[in-house]
């Protein structure tokens, strides 16, 4: 695909469900149609988002993991895998690293997805912050050092450079992909997401995607702001520091 490096595997780590599919999923629907197998990591449960009062927070995590595992199923993704973590209880801590690194380790992926923790303006929730630093941690340096997590060593998983790290929500992108050929699987993924969007989610997401590629000669688009420092030290070898 234009613009991104060359990917097998891919891993998205997303705050909640839904956030994946509002993120990156015309880019997934993509990856997925030229033979990457593309795997999901929800980092907390959503189990707080609704404003049904009859809802319980157990109900609604058993919704969303449905309405989650129908999306991913829509684009083709290999796995769904979702943290125990309530939705606005994720913390930047090494618990959490910890459970990221092992999916990194346990799936080496080529690319990683995640929100962007830096924005400074428009929906800055927690979740998204933390999620975004997380990943970020795992996947440089936590994944790459054996004396990190060894555990993980010692259940058969072996270290882990990632190639790629891509951030979306960001408000400083330096690619844009152009999803006007999957921006239907997109908006049929979305859909899925019932007890989150109504019913004028399809003329949503189609006017946020063709806003993003104004300017770049594409219908419908998706932009990331990439973080490659494996790649870097792919690039110029491994003789680079290690801290």
């Amino acid at each position: 695909m234009d613009g991104l490096v060359s990917a097998e595997r891919v891993l998205v780590v997303a705050p909640h469900p839904d956030d994946a599919e509002v993120g990156c999923a015309g880019t997934v629907a993509q990856l997925v149609r030229e033979g990457a197998a593309v795997y999901y990591l929800i980092a907390t449960t959503g189990d707080k988002g609704t404003e049904d009062p009859a809802l319980t927070n157990e109900d609604l995590a058993r919704t969303r993991e449905q309405e989650q595992r129908d999306a991913a199923k829509i684009l083709g993704v290999q796995e769904v895998s979702i943290l125990p973590y309530g939705d606005g209880e994720l913390e930047d801590s090494r618990e959490v690293i910890g459970r990221i690194v092992h999916h990194i380790r346990r799936i080496k992926p080529d690319i990683v997805f995640t929100t962007d923790p830096f924005r400074s303006t428009f929906y800055i929730h927690r979740d998204h912050l933390n999620t975004g630093l997380t990943t970020m941690h795992a996947v440089f340096p936590y994944a790459r050092d054996r004396l990190h997590f060894p555990e993980h060593i010692a259940e058969g998983m072996e270290t882990h450079k990632t190639t790629e790290l891509y951030f979306w929500g960001t408000e400083n992108p330096d690619i844009h992909i152009d999803i006007t050929q999957t921006i239907d699987l997109k908006v049929q993924a979305s859909l899925a997401h019932s007890s989150q969007f109504g019913d004028d989610v399809d003329k949503w997401v189609r006017r946020w995607a063709a806003r993003v590629a104004e300017g770049q000669d594409m219908e419908y688009a998706e932009a990331f702001r990439t973080y490659g420092i494996n790649r870097m030290v792919r690039e110029f070898g491994d003789d680079e520091e290690q801290d």
